[in-house]
């Protein structure tokens, strides 16, 4: 089991260093405005669709509670 754990941590930070790699890479680079131009797009797409989801969660969970207040009062003035 320990042994298990400890490759995990090692494969983590394995990738961990390759990706900072990777990002100083490309930072150096000539790219690095069109890193930086794709990453700012593609958080503002994730904004964008979260900010979406959410407000379509938030509509789902109202229409539920409006349905079950609407139950509760029906089973209220049935008594």
């Amino acid at each position: 089991m320990k042994e298990n754990n400890n490759s995990k941590i090692l494969l983590a930070l394995l990738a961990g260093a390759a990706v900072g790699i990777a990002i100083g890479y490309f930072l150096n680079s000539d790219k690095k405005e069109e890193l930086a131009a794709d990453l700012n797009e593609g958080a503002s797409k994730l904004k964008d669709n979260l900010s979406e989801t959410f407000e379509k969660g938030k509509t789902i969970f109202d229409n539920i509670k409006n349905a079950a207040d609407d139950i509760l009062k029906n089973t209220s003035s049935q008594s």
